[in-house]
């Protein structure tokens, strides 16, 4: 049975609970089982390769979730050997339609919907809105996590300083 993170994270103020681990720096990333855009199951092993930024939001349809992934976007340009995946629980199709609309094309998109795995074994998963809380983490190629940020108000904006700092100090 996963693990209950009573009041882990607000919205808008009020609490909620957070299922899964509170994982930290030093913690091997856990594997998970999600679906890519093309509907088929994507994990952990493909990511591997190069370091990795895991930015997590409730919904792309959210302005703060919008703002961090043209965010991410953006970096990724900026940022060579680094792969960033965005996770919500927004099914492929409204994940393909909002990076169409949104003109993002350098993250790669991924869906918790089916099984919240993702939000359970990274304990990100909100027990009472099925939704996952925003989060980031970073992985390095080891699959060793750098970096951790659980964003206790979910309504606020990520460290994105403190993130991408630790992806430029894995070396």
């Amino acid at each position: 049975m996963s693990t209950e993170r009573a009041n882990a994270v607000t919205l808008k103020g009020t609490p909620f609970t957070l299922v899964g681990p509170e994982l930290k720096v030093g913690d091997k990333a856990p594997d998970f089982e999600i679906v890519g855009m093309d509907l088929k199951p994507f994990g952990l092993a493909d990511t591997r390769g190069s370091v990795r930024i895991f930015s997590v939001v409730p919904s792309l349809d959210t302005p703060v979730c919008d703002a961090q992934t043209r965010r991410f976007n953006e970096e990724a340009a900026k940022l060579s050997d680094v792969q960033i995946y965005t996770i919500s629980m927004d099914l492929p199709f409204a994940q393909d339609r909002w990076c169409a609309a949104s003109g993002v094309e350098r993250l790669t998109m991924l869906s918790d919907h089916r099984s919240a795995q993702f939000g359970t074994h990274y304990g990100t998963l909100i027990k009472e809105l099925r939704l996952n809380c925003r989060a980031i983490f970073v992985i390095d190629e080891e699959d060793t996590l750098r970096h951790v940020e659980y964003v206790k108000e979910v309504a606020d904006y990520p460290n994105y300083e403190a993130a991408l700092e630790a992806v430029k100090q894995r070396a």
